[in-house]
């Protein structure tokens, strides 16, 4: 239990993310919260959470909660991904682009939250599409993180 509790303190959390969710019923306007929360642990985990609740800090809570449990493994490769990764989440569209050392995160908004979270010190990024929607670029930065796979002749050097 208490290896459980330290490894929860490496995990970093950031809010990406908070909206108003109104509802209409027969007494009035239900009032929630939608909150997204980016963890990593700079180390090459990253996750995305995703939670409603009728106060912030419950909404904040169970995302947190919910971005630990869907916490993917990011190929990471001197501090920077191996290869060009492109991917798509509804309307929103990203390029990432492996940089040499000393180039920095040039990316915006999301994707950079991500790519910082999950300890990728050089890369490019470029939102292809128009959309706005945090969660849905925030959606297919994971995606396109998720598709990156090590190379043969990298592989054979590492061996």
């Amino acid at each position: 239990m208490i290896k459980e509790a330290s490894k929860n303190s490496e995990i970093d959390s950031r809010l990406l993310d908070l909206g108003r969710i109104e509802r209409m019923t027969g007494g009035g306007k239900r009032l929630r919260f939608r909150a997204v929360v980016i963890v990593g642990d700079r180390k090459g985990k990253v996750g995305i959470g995703v939670a409603k609740a009728t106060d912030v800090s419950q909404a904040v809570e169970k995302a947190t909660k919910l971005g630990k449990k869907n916490i993917i493994k990011v190929l990471i490769v001197d501090e920077t991904i191996p290869h060009r990764s492109k991917a798509r989440f509804g309307a929103a569209e990203v390029i990432l682009l492996p940089q040499k050392k000393g180039k920095g995160l040039i990316a915006g908004g999301a994707t950079k939250l991500i790519c910082e979270l999950a300890g990728i010190k050089n890369i490019s990024a470029k939102m292809i599409s128009r959309t706005g929607n945090k969660l849905n670029n925030a959606q297919a930065t994971i995606k396109a993180l998720q598709k990156l796979k090590i190379k043969k002749q990298d592989a054979n050097s590492s061996n």
